[in-house]
């Protein structure tokens, strides 16, 4: 399943300036999902980080990988319209510099499920070098 940003926000409740996923190409509901973010200079986060030298917030970029999670889970018929929250963050490692002009690629596979919490495995790539991997918990709001 591919999914435009129309179709995404039908999904994720995030809209600008903290919508970070501009498109999904692969999507395995439960599963997993792979997304994409293109990355430009005009975004907000770049008047402050840096004004000099422009580098993608690493904490931005996790959060793009959950976002792409999140489709994930929420993609499920039984968890739509519902809100992934996180549940945690384990062994982040920053690879490489993310810069306007990089197109990330953001891949999340759910690799373990308790009720409504979700691991994932998470890697961001630019040019299909690791830019970010790390390990996600998310917990499904039973209230949304």
């Amino acid at each position: 399943m591919q999914l435009n940003s129309d179709e995404i926000q039908k999904i994720l409740p995030h809209r600008y300036p903290f919508l970070l996923v501009d498109k999904i190409i692969e999507c395995e509901p439960g599963k997993s999902a792979t997304g994409i973010k293109c990355v430009s200079a005009n975004e907000m986060q770049f008047l402050g980080h840096f004004p000099q030298k422009h580098v993608m917030p690493g904490v931005l970029i996790i959060e793009a990988l959950a976002q792409t999670g999140a489709v994930a889970l929420l993609s499920e018929e039984e968890n739509k319209g519902k809100i992934a929250l996180f549940g945690g963050i384990k062994n982040a490692k920053f690879k490489r510099q993310v810069v306007p002009g990089d197109v990330l690629e953001l891949h999340c596979e759910i690799s373990a499920r308790k009720g409504p919490i979700g691991i994932g495995k998470a890697e961001a790539l630019v040019d299909g070098k690791t830019a970010v991997i790390c390990e996600l918990t998310f917990a499904i709001d039973k209230e949304s």
